[in-house]
């Protein structure tokens, strides 16, 4: 098989050759660029560039010699731009090595040791990566004290929050006039080189954007105090997914593998929600942008969500939702039997094959190849799954385990076919 009919394979419940694997499709997915350095470090491939292209959570982009290597079935589009190493300039990471930033990329580094990005005027202060801290986070909140009385500004606000002004490729290039254009030459072309699946991280985050806008506080408090002006701020964002949906299903919509969209709905705990506030706000609208999709595209739709998220399954996937990522197993009513047993027919689970916490940061190699071992004997039972870290590979995760888990993915599929040719 290829590493596009294995993950398509996979997703429709068929058996695959081997697990399908993912490490940098999306970046929930990925791997932070001070354990990719210290990987590189670790298997003497340091001649290989550390792309930073996802700037805030300081994400690097695997190189093409570390997808071959370790198996990885599937790639994000975006890495179709930025291809010369023009498009990028060193910085130094904090354990030494050499890292790039994308060119329009440029913190500011201040008096205390925080790196930090303003406003276009210099004066505000929109992000912030303080003096030894991994990634940066988000400062300013243009809607805080208030809702608009109309939101003839929303795009101007929404590109003020660092998610969408320092965003990731290919939405780093957005604004060229024939982005487009370059989405599907440079899309075709990754089709007829590669044979790997291809993902396009699209946002069309709903809940998410409400936090980005108001913070995570007040708009929590607004679900239930505020529920028109939460009404009036969700038909505006979805008029804007829908409008870009209807750009990249005609761009890439026939080639382009799986849809990723964001909406982390749930904390260790629970959702952040309940079901029924769930349906009322955002399931109408996760429903409509999974119905455009299906209908102007051959693409899967993938969520990435994190934590407890149980109690609301059934309902994603009665909106559309297909593909469920990070399968964070460490929260409550998330453990990996449970979830494979109830849903594991109706879609795909793409994570979920190691605790980041406790076992891939600081267990043994033994610890994480036999924790892998165990979940994929659950989760790769009749398809429906590709194998992924919960979340991203953190800075503070030893090359060693990142070797372990992927040899124990490939020593898991050479046993299942040895058993299959006896």
């Amino acid at each position: 098989m290829t590493s596009q009919e294995r993950v398509l394979t996979a997703i429709a419940h068929g058996t695959p050759d081997r697990v399908p694997v993912d490490m940098g499709s999306t970046p929930s997915s990925g791997i932070s660029a001070i354990a990719y350095s210290n990987l590189l470090q670790y298997i003497g491939r340091t001649d290989l560039p550390i792309l930073i292209y996802d700037v805030v959570q300081q994400l690097a982009q695997p190189d093409d010699a570390i997808i071959s290597r370790f198996g990885i079935d599937v790639i994000d589009i975006g890495r179709a731009f930025n291809a010369s190493l023009s498009d990028w300039y060193p910085i130094r990471l904090q354990n030494g090595a050499t890292g790039y930033y994308p060119v329009w990329f440029h913190p500011q580094l201040r008096e205390d040791g925080a790196w930090c990005t303003y406003d276009d005027d210099g004066k505000r202060l929109l992000s912030m990566m303080p003096e030894g801290a991994t990634f940066f986070d988000q400062t300013y909140f243009p809607y805080q004290i208030s809702y608009p009385e109309d939101y003839c500004d929303l795009d101007a606000q929404m590109n003020r929050v660092m998610w969408s002004r320092d965003v990731h490729s290919p939405w780093d290039h957005a604004s060229d006039p024939d982005f487009y254009a370059q989405l599907r030459q440079k899309t075709m072309h990754l089709r007829k080189t590669t044979d790997k699946a291809l993902m396009l991280v699209c946002g069309c985050n709903l809940f998410e954007w409400g936090t980005f806008l108001r913070r995570i506080d007040n708009f929590l408090m607004d679900l239930i105090c505020e529920p028109a002006q939460v009404d009036r701020l969700l038909d505006a964002l979805l008029e804007r997914h829908l409008a870009t949906l209807e750009k990249v299903c005609a761009a890439v919509g026939d080639i382009v593998d799986i849809i990723r969209f964001g909406d982390d709905l749930g904390m260790t705990t629970g959702p952040f929600m309940s079901p029924e506030m769930y349906r009322q706000f955002f399931k109408p609208r996760h429903r409509q942008l999974c119905e455009y999709v299906h209908k102007h595209s051959r693409m899967h739709t993938f969520i990435h969500s994190c934590g407890s998220i149980y109690q609301l399954i059934p309902d994603l996937i009665d909106a559309g939702i297909e593909i469920f990522n990070p399968v964070q197993t460490n929260c409550a009513e998330m453990d990996y039997r449970r979830l494979k047993r109830e849903f594991g027919d109706s879609c795909t689970f793409w994570g979920g094959g190691v605790e980041n916490v406790g076992v891939l940061n600081s267990g043994s190699p033994a610890e994480v190849h036999d924790q892998v071992i165990e979940r994929l004997e659950v989760l790769s039972e009749g398809g429906g799954y590709i194998f992924n870290t919960i979340h991203n590979i953190m800075p503070d995760v030893p090359p060693q385990n990142i070797i372990a888990m992927f040899d124990a993915v490939r020593e898991f599929s050479e046993r299942n076919r040895a058993k299959s040719a006896g």
